[in-house]
């Protein structure tokens, strides 16, 4: 077996030309699957396996000294996706720089200018990264409405931030673009979330009108069994569930759901309403006409639908 271009190391197309392969052979290269390309402008030996560690190392090389990195870029970092659906097979790094600093114009990462401070940044894995706090605050500020309440449930769910910390810290920013669905959103994180599903979800249930749901609400029966349901409202025996395609795609999965669900319905009386990405997003309203019928309420017209809006470089 020949040795590992670069050792097996990620390298830029510039370091390329150091290593004797012009852009047009390093994209012969990909083409031919020798190189795989991390992101624009960084590529690696095809036969390293991918992994954190590689990319962190990738990530480095296109980092300026100035530069922290940031967004969904940092939260990667801490071992979360928080990409949107339609991002996430499009990872360019995201990095800022202080307002008043040097412009980022590195091939390979996206960049902005933003006030930050020193609080604000931390070293995690041989990079500095902004910290957990500002992180969500910045994904609250910046992503699409339901996206960002995602992000945000993700890292509470995972312990690297604590709810009222969030909260605390949005309640303090002054003229942030972004600032009003960042404090509206981080009034309802959810550390009991366990899938972005749930999470969009939860937040077309409030912005409906509806009041909050009881997250993973545990039904033990005579048996000793636990059953868990994702969004119900327990005292109406009325249970909300998503459906997400990566986990009910399959036959035994949703066998498991469907017999899950007729057990608690014929024993204890539960009735549901599921949701999933069709009838969360878009135009089609039946989830919260179904749900506004049981529990009484007549839902509030949608007012966010399946486009993800454009991505802002907030301050």
């Amino acid at each position: 077996m020949s040795e590992l271009l670069n050792d097996g190391f990620p390298f830029t197309v510039l370091q390329g030309r150091d290593l004797g392969f012009a852009p047009k052979e390093l994209r012969r290269m990909h083409d031919e699957m020798v190189l795989r390309r991390e992101f624009r402008g960084v590529y690696v030996d095809a036969r390293v396996p991918d992994s954190r560690r590689g990319r962190l190392r990738a990530i480095s090389l296109v980092t300026p000294d100035n530069a922290v990195v940031c967004d969904e870029t940092a939260a990667w970092v801490r071992g979360l996706d928080v990409f949107s659906p339609g991002t996430r097979h499009d990872f360019t790094p995201a990095i800022v720089v202080r307002h008043g600093g040097a412009r980022i114009s590195r091939p390979g990462s996206r960049g902005r200018q933003a006030i930050i401070s020193p609080d604000d940044i931390e070293f995690v894995d041989g990079l500095y990264v902004t910290t957990a706090v500002r992180t969500v605050s910045d994904l609250l500020r910046k992503m699409y409405r339901p996206y960002a309440l995602a992000a945000a449930d993700a890292f509470a769910a995972a312990g690297l931030v604590v709810v009222q910390d969030v909260n605390e810290y949005v309640a303090r920013l002054k003229g942030f673009r972004g600032i009003v669905q960042a404090r509206s959103l981080a009034a309802i994180i959810e550390p009991k979330t366990q899938s972005p599903g749930e999470s969009w979800q939860r937040l077309r249930m409030l912005d409906a009108g509806f009041p909050p749901p009881d997250p993973q609400f545990e039904i033990v029966d005579d048996f000793g069994r636990s059953y868990y349901i994702d969004l119900p409202y327990p005292d109406l025996l009325i249970g909300a569930e998503y459906d997400g395609r990566e986990f009910h795609t399959d036959e035994a999965h949703r066998l498991h759901d469907s017999e899950r669900r007729d057990y608690l319905s014929e024993i204890y009386g539960w009735r549901w309403v599921i949701g999933n990405r069709s009838r969360i997003f878009g135009p089609d309203t039946s989830f919260e006409d179904e749900l506004g019928a049981l529990l009484g309420i007549k839902p509030l017209s949608r007012w966010w639908g399946a486009r993800e809006q454009p991505a802002r470089h907030a301050a």
